[in-house]
Formats: structure tokens, C-alpha cells, sequence
């Protein structure tokens, strides 16, 4: 069904309300989530719906657990993870700014941080060079075992251009999480190879493989280990849980950015990127290819297409739920 954009950012920005958070936080979360829907990335408005993403009672100020001139460790303090996420990649982009580098973690938070595009994109913006990963509990398997043990672990990397960034924004999984909750809602089955049922079964219920296991976006043992990799840094490295160990201590984030005139002008440096992505673009296409796109490229694209038509497809389930959330 189509809708207005201005109509689908009041929805969400009500259901946010509804959910208990306040002005300034429901303007930085709808941001994240909006961001993902124009893009057509299933990180958008299906985490409102079902159980949604009320705020935590309990939630406490985000504090500071240790800090120095480079970096800085953040108790969440239980709070929306978006909302961490937002202050997490001020402090990056300010230390950067100031010494070249900086680099942030943060745990205790009880709630996926959306699509971490979107902050690899604002530290992009500042000229930085933005690495953003992100943990969340055990959904995914690793090679030769199908045990849900590692969270779906996306990572985003922004790199700025003479013109829009390039960035990067990709689970380590075969399919988001919430991609399994928009099939479900939707009606529809998954793609068959990509989970696994409790028993280690393939499966293209979404349901059965919530309670079973995606596997890793190549189904391969590099896909898993770089998997791993990002377990290591969202768990260990910052305190947060890890493998379903300590889920006391929250989910886990790292966000880190570096100046790239620490070693070159930033100008020559955007220049160059801007001129390695053309020529990219511009290489020989294989057969029914019209167009090679540099990472988030398409995304934009959609963006922009949706934004100046003022309305955007939203399967009629996922807005028949929105709208309920809302009442």
C-alpha cells in the first residue's frame, strides 16, 4: 500500500510516543528507522510493530565508564540502543576531530541500534573514515555447527567522497533478523539455504528459523569467522555480553573514526575516492547489467526517488500493524 512520507514519519513518531520515550529521543530513533525505510532496508519501521520497542523502565543516564582523549567506554544504562548509539558517535566525531582518531564502545542496552548505516553515513559527513559495529543476542551459527551463537553482528563503514559518502552497511548473517520478522507478518517464506530449523534442518518458515539459526551471509567459514570477529569486538573488548554469556551486561557497540589528513589532504583523498568510484562504475558490465553501484548508492537512490514523489510502498501488513501500534 502507498503512503505519504510525511504520513509514515507521523506514525512513527507517535508509536514512539505510545512506546514512552521522549521528544528528543523519538526524533533521533524515527530518524534511524525512516532512514532505513526509504532505503527499502528491513531495519525501518518493523521494529515498532509486535512487541515493538517500548522504553525500558528502568533505563538510567548514559554514563561514562572510562574516557581519555582518544576513547571512551559507555554504560548505556539500559536505554534505547539508537539512542546510545547517537551520543557514542558524537564523542567518536569529536575526539577524531580533535586528535585524528577516536574511538567509542558501549554496553548495557537492550535494544537493537537499527541500521548502523546511518551513523557510519554522519561520521562520513565530517570527513572521517567511520567503522560502526554492532552485537545483539544469538540468532546466528557458526560454520559447522547450527547452535544459534552469535548475534546477526552487522558492521558499517563510511567513507567521504567529493559528493554523497560511500558506505557500506551489512549484516554478517544471510538475513537480518528483522528481515525474518517482516517474511512473517508478511506471510511469505524465505529464501531456502539461509536458516536452519531448531534441529538443524533447512528451512523457509520464518518462524521455525527464529527458533533455530541463520547462517552467515556466505555460508562459509569466512563468513563466519568475520562473524566472530565482530562478536570479539561488541562483546569482550567492551564488556557487553557475548554468546548469550552475561546478557546482564546488554548489547554491545563500537564505533571508531580516523582523519584521513593524519595521512594525506583530506581534499586529494575525497578526490581520489570520487575517481576510483567512477571508474568502477564505469567498467566493462556483463550481460543485462545497466548500472554498477558503489555500496548505499542504491539506497540513496531509492531515497531521493521517495522523497520527491512524497510517498513510499509499505506492505500492507507491516502498515496494518504500524497503524494498530499507534491507536
Amino acid at each position: 500500500m502507498k503512503i505519504s512520507t510525511q504520513e509514515l514519519k507521523s506514525l512513527t513518531l507517535a508509536a514512539l510516543k505510545k512506546y514512552g520515550y521522549t521528544d528528543d529521543e523519538s526524533t533521533i530513533i524515527s530518524e534511524v528507522l525512516l532512514y532505513a525505510q526509504l532505503r527499502g532496508n528491513n531495519q525501518g519501521i518493523v521494529k515498532l510493530i509486535g512487541k515493538g520497542i517500548p522504553k525500558d523502565l528502568t533505563a538510567t543516564e548514559i554514563k561514562t565508564i572510562k574516557e581519555t582523549k582518544l576513547s571512551a567506554l559507555l554504560d548505556g544504562g539500559h536505554n534505547q540502543g539508537m539512542v546510545v548509539m547517537k551520543q557514542a558517535v558524537d564523542m567518536v566525531i569529536t575526539k577524531a576531530k580533535e586528535h585524528g582518531f577516536g574511538i567509542v564502545g558501549f554496553n548495557n542496552t537492550a535494544t537493537s541500534t537499527g541500521a548502523i548505516g546511518y551513523f557510519a553515513n554522519n561520521i562520513a559527513a565530517a570527513n572521517l573514515v567511520g567503522f560502526v559495529f554492532a552485537g545483539s543476542p544469538p540468532t546466528v551459527n557458526f560454520h559447522g555447527s547450527f547452535e544459534a551463537m552469535f548475534g546477526t553482528n552487522p558492521l558499517a563503514i563510511g567513507i567521504p567522497t567529493d559528493t554523497d559518502p560511500i558506505v557500506l552497511d551489512m549484516a554478517t548473517s544471510a538475513m537480518a533478523y528483522f528481515g525474518l520478522v517482516q517474511a512473517k507478518t508478511a506471510g511469505q517464506s524465505i529464501p531456502s539455504g539461509i536458516t536452519y530449523d531448531n534441529n538443524g534442518n533447512d528451512t523457509t518458515d520464518p518462524a521455525v528459523a527464529m527458533e533455530g539459526a541463520i547462517r552467515p551471509f556466505d555460508k562459509s567459514y569466512k563468513g563466519a569467522s568475520l562473524s566472530l570477529m565482530v562478536e570479539i569486538l561488541t562483546g569482550p573488548l567492551i564488556a557487553a555480553s557475548y554468546v548469550g554469556i552475561s546478557p546482564e551486561k546488554g548489547w554491545g557497540n563500537l564505533i571508531y573514526a580516523i582523519d584521513p589528513s593524519m595521512l594525506v589532504d583530506i581534499n586529494d583523498f575525497k578526490t581520489q575516492v570520487s575517481e576510483l568510484a567512477t571508474k568502477v562504475r564505469n567498467s566493462k558490465k556483463l550481460p543485462g547489467v545497466d548500472q554498477i553501484y558503489m555500496p548505499g548508492e542504491k539506497g540513496n537512490a531509492n531515497t531521493q526517488a521517495h522523497l520527491k514523489s512524497g510517498e513510499i510502498e509499505v506492505e500492507d501488513n507491516l502498515l496494518a500493524s504500524l497503524r494498530e501500534v499507534v491507536k
